[in-house]
Protein backbone atom coordinates (compact mmCIF):
# COMPACT_ATOMS: atom_id res chain seq x y z
CA UNK A 1 0.00 0.00 0.00
CA UNK A 2 1.22 3.33 -1.01
CA UNK A 3 1.96 6.04 1.75
CA UNK A 4 -1.17 8.06 2.92
CA UNK A 5 -0.88 12.07 1.12
CA UNK A 6 -3.41 14.45 2.17
CA UNK A 7 -4.64 18.52 1.36
CA UNK A 8 -5.07 20.87 3.72
CA UNK A 9 -6.66 24.17 3.59
CA UNK A 10 -6.31 26.04 7.35
CA UNK A 11 -6.79 29.20 8.33
CA UNK A 12 -3.37 31.25 9.20
CA UNK A 13 -4.54 34.29 11.54
CA UNK A 14 -5.19 33.79 15.30
CA UNK A 15 -2.19 31.36 15.74
CA UNK A 16 -3.86 28.75 12.49
CA UNK A 17 -0.71 28.48 11.01
CA UNK A 18 0.98 27.34 14.61
CA UNK A 19 -2.01 24.96 14.53
CA UNK A 20 -1.60 23.55 10.98
CA UNK A 21 2.15 22.88 11.93
CA UNK A 22 1.23 20.71 14.98
CA UNK A 23 -1.18 18.73 13.26
CA UNK A 24 1.10 18.23 10.32
CA UNK A 25 3.76 17.13 12.49
CA UNK A 26 1.41 14.69 14.64
CA UNK A 27 0.09 13.03 11.10
CA UNK A 28 3.50 12.69 9.94
CA UNK A 29 4.04 10.72 13.13
CA UNK A 30 1.64 7.90 11.79
CA UNK A 31 3.31 8.14 7.68
CA UNK A 32 0.40 10.61 6.69
CA UNK A 33 2.30 13.18 4.31
CA UNK A 34 0.41 16.78 4.30
CA UNK A 35 0.40 19.03 1.00
CA UNK A 36 -0.41 22.00 2.90
CA UNK A 37 -2.18 25.30 2.09
CA UNK A 38 -4.41 24.25 -0.88
CA UNK A 39 -5.93 27.03 -1.67
CA UNK A 40 -9.01 25.88 -4.65
CA UNK A 41 -9.38 29.60 -5.16
CA UNK A 42 -6.15 28.73 -7.58
CA UNK A 43 -6.82 25.47 -8.70
CA UNK A 44 -7.97 24.37 -12.09
CA UNK A 45 -10.11 21.69 -12.97
CA UNK A 46 -9.57 19.81 -16.38
CA UNK A 47 -10.95 16.46 -17.70
CA UNK A 48 -11.09 13.95 -14.86
CA UNK A 49 -8.85 16.50 -12.74
CA UNK A 50 -8.65 19.15 -10.02
CA UNK A 51 -4.83 20.05 -10.41
CA UNK A 52 -3.52 23.11 -7.79
CA UNK A 53 0.56 23.58 -8.20
CA UNK A 54 0.74 20.16 -10.07
CA UNK A 55 -0.93 18.33 -7.32
CA UNK A 56 -3.91 16.07 -8.60
CA UNK A 57 -6.10 17.27 -5.63
CA UNK A 58 -8.54 14.19 -6.50
CA UNK A 59 -6.28 11.62 -6.16
CA UNK A 60 -4.86 12.51 -2.61
CA UNK A 61 -6.69 10.78 -0.06
CA UNK A 62 -8.34 13.20 2.10
CA UNK A 63 -8.51 16.76 1.78
CA UNK A 64 -9.26 18.80 5.12
CA UNK A 65 -10.64 22.43 4.44
CA UNK A 66 -10.75 25.03 7.43
CA UNK A 67 -10.44 28.18 6.66
CA UNK A 68 -13.89 30.39 7.02
CA UNK A 69 -13.06 34.10 5.40
CA UNK A 70 -10.97 33.42 2.55
CA UNK A 71 -13.86 31.14 1.19
CA UNK A 72 -15.09 31.88 -2.69
CA UNK A 73 -17.65 30.95 -4.71
CA UNK A 74 -15.24 29.10 -7.47
CA UNK A 75 -13.47 27.29 -4.31
CA UNK A 76 -16.49 25.37 -2.46
CA UNK A 77 -17.38 25.06 -5.95
CA UNK A 78 -14.49 22.68 -6.86
CA UNK A 79 -14.63 21.48 -2.82
CA UNK A 80 -18.03 19.93 -3.55
CA UNK A 81 -16.94 18.24 -6.57
CA UNK A 82 -13.94 16.95 -4.64
CA UNK A 83 -15.95 15.31 -1.58
CA UNK A 84 -17.59 13.37 -4.37
CA UNK A 85 -14.27 11.49 -5.27
CA UNK A 86 -12.58 11.99 -2.12
CA UNK A 87 -13.13 11.78 1.64
CA UNK A 88 -13.08 15.57 3.06
CA UNK A 89 -13.46 17.33 6.33
CA UNK A 90 -16.13 18.20 6.58
CA UNK A 91 -17.99 16.68 4.28
CA UNK A 92 -19.22 18.91 1.49
CA UNK A 93 -23.09 17.91 2.41
CA UNK A 94 -22.26 18.81 6.14
CA UNK A 95 -20.65 22.01 5.35
CA UNK A 96 -23.07 23.77 2.48
CA UNK A 97 -26.07 22.36 5.26
CA UNK A 98 -24.39 24.19 7.94
CA UNK A 99 -23.75 26.90 5.59
CA UNK A 100 -27.41 27.88 5.38
CA UNK A 101 -29.57 28.76 9.04
CA UNK A 102 -33.01 27.76 7.45
CA UNK A 103 -31.67 24.54 6.19
CA UNK A 104 -29.84 23.75 9.69
CA UNK A 105 -32.61 25.02 12.13
CA UNK A 106 -35.47 23.50 9.69
CA UNK A 107 -33.39 19.53 9.78
CA UNK A 108 -32.48 20.51 13.96
CA UNK A 109 -36.37 20.93 14.64
CA UNK A 110 -37.38 18.05 12.77
CA UNK A 111 -35.16 15.98 14.69
CA UNK A 112 -36.45 16.97 18.55
CA UNK A 113 -33.51 19.99 18.41
CA UNK A 114 -34.93 23.03 20.34
CA UNK A 115 -33.79 26.06 18.32
CA UNK A 116 -35.51 30.09 18.02
CA UNK A 117 -38.80 29.82 16.38
CA UNK A 118 -38.41 30.79 12.88
CA UNK A 119 -39.73 32.14 9.63
CA UNK A 120 -39.09 31.90 6.00
CA UNK A 121 -41.21 34.23 3.41
CA UNK A 122 -40.69 34.79 0.26
CA UNK A 123 -39.72 38.15 -0.67
CA UNK A 124 -42.68 39.51 -1.85
CA UNK A 125 -44.92 38.56 0.89
CA UNK A 126 -44.44 41.62 3.41
CA UNK A 127 -47.54 41.26 5.11
CA UNK A 128 -46.43 38.09 6.47
CA UNK A 129 -43.40 39.60 7.74
CA UNK A 130 -46.09 42.60 9.52
CA UNK A 131 -48.50 39.67 10.83
CA UNK A 132 -44.71 38.00 12.53
CA UNK A 133 -43.56 40.93 13.63
CA UNK A 134 -47.13 41.89 16.15
CA UNK A 135 -46.92 38.23 17.11
CA UNK A 136 -43.60 38.12 18.18
CA UNK A 137 -42.64 41.76 19.19
CA UNK A 138 -39.09 41.75 18.37
CA UNK A 139 -37.30 39.26 15.26
CA UNK A 140 -33.97 39.47 13.94
CA UNK A 141 -33.36 39.09 10.16
CA UNK A 142 -30.83 37.06 9.40
CA UNK A 143 -29.11 36.13 5.79
CA UNK A 144 -29.39 32.43 5.90
CA UNK A 145 -25.74 32.13 4.57
CA UNK A 146 -23.94 34.56 7.16
CA UNK A 147 -21.35 34.58 9.64
CA UNK A 148 -19.58 36.32 12.01
CA UNK A 149 -22.89 38.34 13.04
CA UNK A 150 -22.76 40.15 9.76
CA UNK A 151 -25.77 41.26 8.50
CA UNK A 152 -28.06 40.29 11.74
CA UNK A 153 -30.60 43.19 11.56
CA UNK A 154 -32.97 43.62 14.83
CA UNK A 155 -36.51 44.22 14.62
CA UNK A 156 -38.13 46.03 17.26
CA UNK A 157 -41.49 47.46 15.81
CA UNK A 158 -43.41 47.38 12.12
CA UNK A 159 -41.88 50.97 11.56
CA UNK A 160 -38.37 49.05 11.86
CA UNK A 161 -39.72 46.66 9.46
CA UNK A 162 -41.32 49.21 6.73
CA UNK A 163 -37.43 50.50 6.94
CA UNK A 164 -35.37 47.46 6.50
CA UNK A 165 -37.93 46.02 3.93
CA UNK A 166 -36.46 48.76 0.72
CA UNK A 167 -33.03 47.76 1.62
CA UNK A 168 -33.49 44.10 1.67
CA UNK A 169 -35.35 44.38 -1.62
CA UNK A 170 -32.79 46.21 -3.18
CA UNK A 171 -30.23 43.31 -2.40
CA UNK A 172 -32.48 41.43 -4.78
CA UNK A 173 -33.03 38.24 -2.19
CA UNK A 174 -35.83 35.93 -3.18
CA UNK A 175 -36.35 35.03 0.37
CA UNK A 176 -36.32 36.69 3.91
CA UNK A 177 -35.40 34.48 6.92
CA UNK A 178 -36.07 35.59 10.58
CA UNK A 179 -35.95 34.44 14.22
CA UNK A 180 -37.91 35.19 17.18
CA UNK A 181 -35.80 37.37 19.48
CA UNK A 182 -34.83 35.16 22.53
CA UNK A 183 -34.82 37.11 26.08
CA UNK A 184 -30.93 35.87 27.09
CA UNK A 185 -28.65 37.21 29.50
CA UNK A 186 -26.58 38.35 26.17
CA UNK A 187 -24.34 35.57 26.55
CA UNK A 188 -23.96 32.21 24.71
CA UNK A 189 -22.01 28.92 24.67
CA UNK A 190 -19.70 27.64 22.25
CA UNK A 191 -19.28 24.51 22.41
CA UNK A 192 -16.71 22.19 20.09
CA UNK A 193 -17.46 18.82 19.04
CA UNK A 194 -15.14 16.60 17.00
CA UNK A 195 -16.30 13.16 15.62
CA UNK A 196 -19.01 13.31 17.91
CA UNK A 197 -16.57 13.50 21.29
CA UNK A 198 -16.71 16.86 23.25
CA UNK A 199 -13.63 18.77 23.04
CA UNK A 200 -14.06 21.92 25.16
CA UNK A 201 -16.25 25.17 25.55
CA UNK A 202 -16.15 28.46 26.49
CA UNK A 203 -18.60 31.60 26.86
CA UNK A 204 -19.04 34.84 24.74
CA UNK A 205 -20.14 37.98 26.21
CA UNK A 206 -21.85 40.46 24.15
CA UNK A 207 -20.15 44.05 24.26
CA UNK A 208 -21.57 47.40 25.33
CA UNK A 209 -25.43 47.83 24.56
CA UNK A 210 -25.09 45.03 21.44
CA UNK A 211 -27.08 42.08 21.36
CA UNK A 212 -24.70 40.30 19.27
CA UNK A 213 -21.89 37.85 21.07
CA UNK A 214 -19.78 37.32 17.91
CA UNK A 215 -16.36 38.25 18.30
CA UNK A 216 -16.36 39.59 14.74
CA UNK A 217 -19.43 42.11 16.50
CA UNK A 218 -17.88 43.70 19.35
CA UNK A 219 -18.35 40.30 21.51
CA UNK A 220 -15.47 38.97 23.88
CA UNK A 221 -14.45 35.28 24.99
CA UNK A 222 -14.74 33.91 28.99
CA UNK A 223 -13.95 31.08 30.64
CA UNK A 224 -17.23 28.78 30.97
CA UNK A 225 -17.79 25.82 32.19
CA UNK A 226 -21.01 23.75 30.67
CA UNK A 227 -23.43 20.88 32.28
CA UNK A 228 -24.11 18.72 30.96
CA UNK A 229 -27.68 19.97 29.17
CA UNK A 230 -25.74 21.73 27.48
CA UNK A 231 -22.61 19.25 26.14
CA UNK A 232 -25.74 16.50 25.31
CA UNK A 233 -27.24 19.27 23.49
CA UNK A 234 -24.51 20.13 21.05
CA UNK A 235 -23.65 16.78 20.83
CA UNK A 236 -27.27 16.03 19.07
CA UNK A 237 -27.35 18.90 17.20
CA UNK A 238 -23.61 17.85 15.28
CA UNK A 239 -25.03 14.03 14.94
CA UNK A 240 -28.30 15.62 13.36
CA UNK A 241 -26.64 17.54 10.88
CA UNK A 242 -23.71 14.48 10.21
CA UNK A 243 -20.98 16.81 10.65
CA UNK A 244 -17.28 15.66 11.81
CA UNK A 245 -16.03 18.82 13.20
CA UNK A 246 -18.65 21.52 14.43
CA UNK A 247 -18.94 24.44 16.99
CA UNK A 248 -22.76 24.59 18.59
CA UNK A 249 -23.87 28.13 19.68
CA UNK A 250 -26.23 27.63 22.66
CA UNK A 251 -27.76 30.39 24.63
CA UNK A 252 -30.62 30.07 27.27
CA UNK A 253 -34.01 31.19 26.83
CA UNK A 254 -35.22 32.59 30.16
CA UNK A 255 -38.68 32.42 28.86
CA UNK A 256 -39.31 29.42 27.98
CA UNK A 257 -36.46 27.81 30.50
CA UNK A 258 -34.63 26.01 28.08
CA UNK A 259 -31.09 25.92 26.63
CA UNK A 260 -31.65 26.15 22.62
CA UNK A 261 -29.11 25.80 19.41
CA UNK A 262 -28.62 29.12 17.77
CA UNK A 263 -26.04 28.16 15.09
CA UNK A 264 -23.93 25.15 13.94
CA UNK A 265 -20.91 26.19 12.97
CA UNK A 266 -18.82 23.81 10.31
CA UNK A 267 -15.17 25.75 11.31
CA UNK A 268 -15.20 26.65 14.19
CA UNK A 269 -11.95 28.02 15.73
CA UNK A 270 -9.59 26.99 17.41
CA UNK A 271 -8.06 29.20 20.77
CA UNK A 272 -6.21 32.02 19.63
CA UNK A 273 -2.45 32.63 21.67
CA UNK A 274 -4.47 35.70 23.72
CA UNK A 275 -7.53 33.40 24.70
CA UNK A 276 -4.94 30.27 25.44
CA UNK A 277 -3.44 33.03 27.85
CA UNK A 278 -6.71 32.94 30.30
CA UNK A 279 -7.16 29.42 30.03
CA UNK A 280 -8.80 27.96 26.78
CA UNK A 281 -6.81 25.03 26.79
CA UNK A 282 -8.46 22.58 24.31
CA UNK A 283 -6.17 23.10 21.08
CA UNK A 284 -4.15 20.22 22.09
CA UNK A 285 -7.38 17.95 22.45
CA UNK A 286 -8.95 19.07 19.40
CA UNK A 287 -5.98 18.78 17.42
CA UNK A 288 -5.35 15.25 18.72
CA UNK A 289 -9.39 13.85 17.09
CA UNK A 290 -8.77 15.35 14.34
CA UNK A 291 -5.36 13.62 13.62
CA UNK A 292 -7.51 10.66 14.77
CA UNK A 293 -10.24 11.53 12.41
CA UNK A 294 -7.84 11.90 9.10
CA UNK A 295 -6.05 9.05 10.26
CA UNK A 296 -9.61 6.66 10.09
CA UNK A 297 -10.83 8.22 7.65
CA UNK A 298 -7.80 7.78 5.11
CA UNK A 299 -7.30 4.13 6.17
CA UNK A 300 -11.28 3.25 4.91
CA UNK A 301 -9.85 5.24 1.41
CA UNK A 302 -7.37 2.90 1.01
CA UNK A 303 -8.66 0.00 2.07
CA UNK A 304 -6.66 -0.83 5.13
Amino acid sequence: MGKRKIGMWMYKNGGGEKIAKKMIKKLKERDIKVVNDINLRHAIAKNDDIVYNEVKVNKLDLFFSYNAGEQTQYQMYLYQALARVIPTINSYEAFALTEDKFQTNFLLKNNGVSTPEYKLCHRDDGHELKKIIKKWDKMVYKPTDGWGGVGLTKIESEANLDMLLPFLNQMDLRFFYVEKFIDYDKTDYRVDIVDGQFVGCYGRKAGGSDWRTNVTSGGSVFLREPNDEVVELALKAAKVCNIDIAGVDIIYDREKEEYVVLEVNGIPAFATPEQEKIGLNFNDKKIDLIVDLIDRKTKKKKGE
